[in-house]
């Protein structure tokens, strides 16, 4: 049977660290009871790698301090400069209800030397109201020998605050449901509502828009990587749900949808199913969206944009994700520079992205941090680079075999008006696509 540990504050265990007191960095960043940074932890935007559709995040701190992953929300202390490498794994629910525990939040794998980390920040998705509640959150670590049950620090308004001397997997933890007759349940979540489109049904000439329901302590980025075939749609997501609370959305000028409501569940993954599904006129360009609670009052509302070819820009995203390192390898400085020119000018990249790009001490450095940037930005982001690529560096394109859609249906036009129909006929793009040139033709 897995082990399960009640840690006291007392014990000699992951919240008894001791920094290294010859650090002098260390010790102007922290406080001197280790419970507050004495200055605001910094940004950073880790680098991230997709296999299928599991993400990993991995970041070199440069020193001592406190560190922000835009990603996920959480924030490392630093005793020195080492390599982060983090992820979001499955919950044991099998250990989770021995401790009489439930979670409140992703768990993180964490991986990095012994002593580097001195303390961890994990976001948790509490309102004000609910932090009153005393004893509401923990933290659970997990290891191979079962899980300990550590006490916070601190809790802030956002995050959840321990020490750690030996890194394993950390994750928010609350009271099973059985056991919060002391607590309110009825104080509202942090939560967020997400929306993603899909690819238009031609037989039914309907396409769906899924409205997800989230906790707002669960990164954009684990999400987005499950709604395969769907496009992310950039929209303010902030609101408060309450806890098995029932809700309805509505929408005008859809033709359905379903189902008619939906209780909110602090969803933590790993699956992120969508709450609800819009079908719409595949014309459709734009929708307003409400979220409603029992009241029928509007806790969420937002005019949507659908004009964006997301089912383009997806495959486009898909496509730039899986050449990343070739792209890194052989894309040259001074393209670099076009590239980046083009996205500020298309407002893809800030001026202080543009500049941190800059900033890098190599070539391999600085594309690293332009197609990072890129993909973190999603689809639309994907498709503005590849088409610069392919208006800048026609042969760099096609050796990554990255064609912009537009860029594509450009040149398609031009072969389709000037060449005999014969559907025996190897495609005139060298090999890339055979087409039917019947069906294509304009």
């Amino acid at each position: 049977m897995n082990r399960v540990i009640k840690d006291s504050r007392d014990k000699t265990c992951d919240s008894d660290v001791t920094l290294d007191l010859n650090t002098a960095e260390t010790m102007m960043d922290v406080s001197e009871n280790d419970t507050k940074l004495m200055k605001p932890p910094s940004d950073f935007m880790p680098e991230l790698q997709t296999e299928s559709t599991q993400v990993s995040h991995r970041f070199r701190c440069p020193g001592p301090g406190g560190f922000r992953c835009t990603s996920t929300g959480l924030v490392f202390v630093m005793a020195q400069e080492a390599e982060l490498f983090y992820r979001i794994v499955q919950w044991d629910e099998g250990l989770l209800n021995l401790a009489g525990k439930m979670a409140a939040g992703p768990l993180f794998e964490i991986q990095c030397p012994d002593d580097a980390v001195c303390q961890l920040h994990l976001p948790h998705c509490e309102t004000k109201d609910a932090l009153l509640s005393e004893g509401l959150l923990s933290v659970a670590r997990c290891t191979d020998d079962g899980m300990s049950i550590l006490e916070p620090l601190e809790i802030t308004a956002t995050h959840v605050i321990v020490k750690v001397l030996h890194l394993s997997r950390f994750g928010i933890v609350r009271p099973l449901k059985a056991l919060r007759r002391f607590w309110n349940n009825l104080n509202p979540t942090s939560g967020q509502v997400l929306l993603f489109l899909r690819k238009p049904n031609p037989k039914t000439q309907k396409k769906n828009l899924n409205v997800l329901l989230f906790p707002s302590n669960i990164p954009l980025e684990e999400v987005r990587r499950k709604q395969t075939n769907s496009g992310y749609i950039p929209a303010p997501s902030k609101c408060e749900l309450i806890e098995e609370q029932s809700y309805t959305v509505h929408c005008p000028t859809a033709c359905i949808v379903q189902p008619e409501k939906a209780k909110f569940d602090r969803d933590v993954g790993p699956n992120y199913h969508s709450t609800f599904e819009i079908r719409l006129p595949t014309d459709t360009e734009q929708v307003t969206i409400a979220v409603r609670d029992e009241t029928d009052t509007d806790v969420w509302k937002h005019d949507a944009d659908l004009t964006a070819t997301w089912t383009e820009n997806v495959q486009e995203a898909k496509n730039l994700a899986s050449v990343r390192t070739d792209f890194i390898d052989s894309v040259s400085e001074p393209l670099l520079h076009k590239l980046l020119d083009k996205l500020l000018e298309c407002k893809v990249v800030t001026q202080d992205e543009l500049e941190d790009a800059g900033t890098q001490k190599t070539r391999a450095d600085k594309a690293r941090v332009v197609i990072n940037t890129v993909l973190r930005k999603g689809p639309k982001a994907c498709a503005a680079l590849i088409a610069a690529l392919c208006e800048e560096d026609q042969c760099l394109s096609t050796k990554l075999k990255l064609m912009c859609i537009a860029h594509f249906s450009s040149i398609l036009r031009n072969i389709i008006l000037h060449t005999p129909v014969n559907k025996e006929s190897v495609s005139p793009l060298s090999g890339l696509v055979y087409l039917d040139f019947e069906v294509m033709r304009v």
